[in-house]
């Protein structure tokens, strides 16, 4: 499938920041409470960030048509993080599809089941955030973007998946791995060192922007 770029995916992808309507109202902080949100999964299931207190939460803004995502799916980076997340530490990983309809990289329940199966990727859920509730939330402004959530429901981490801003898969083992790192530390009780990052990627589409 060809990918089309916007300008405002031009300026993701480049890592510029883009304002979009009603991201003044939100305003996620490192240490205080993360924005809570329900939105519907692949499966039509209700699910609440809240729910899962007790947990590590990583959240993962996604499109699959984005070059900066393939890259960690096509590298299995994405994949390797997410059992890291789930199946090893017995965390919760939600991947989060804000493209709304008619927009690149917009899916339905039944495709995002189906991305999930061919990308063998392992996340707890994918959620279906068609009018940018949650982006706008966390304001969200690029795929692929990271936040960790620690078990208290607090703001941990927010940024960029690694430190090399490519659409490479060989720069995958040379990047520092910023979300892995920060989500260890959350899991094991220590500090972040780097709680807050620059993402990259290609810019999220936003209902009515």
């Amino acid at each position: 499938m060809t990918t089309t770029f916007t300008r405002r995916a031009a300026l993701g992808a480049a890592g510029g920041l883009v304002l979009l309507p009603g991201l003044a109202a939100a305003n996620p902080v490192i240490g205080q409470a993360a924005p809570d949100f329900t939105l519907a999964d692949q499966d039509g299931t209700t699910r609440r960030l809240s729910d899962f207190r007790g947990k590590v939460v990583v959240l993962e803004w996604t499109n699959h048509e984005c070059p900066y995502v393939r890259k960690h799916y096509g590298s299995a980076n994405m994949q390797a993080l997410q059992r890291l997340v789930t199946a090893e530490r017995g965390q919760v990983w939600l991947s989060i599809a804000s493209s709304p309809e008619g927009e690149q990289g917009h899916v339905t329940g039944a495709e995002a089941k189906a991305l999930t199966d061919s990308r063998n990727a392992a996340p707890t859920a994918v959620l279906l955030d068609h009018q940018s509730v949650a982006a706008r939330l966390y304001r969200a402004t690029t795929t692929p973007q990271m936040f960790v959530v620690s078990a208290d429901g607090v703001l941990r981490y927010m940024g960029g998946i690694d430190s090399i801003r490519s659409t490479r898969q060989a720069d995958v083992e040379r990047a520092e791995p910023y979300l892995r790192n920060a989500f260890v530390a959350v899991a094991e009780g220590r500090p972040v060192q780097q709680a807050s990052t620059q993402p990259y990627g290609c810019a999220i589409k936003y209902v009515g922007a």
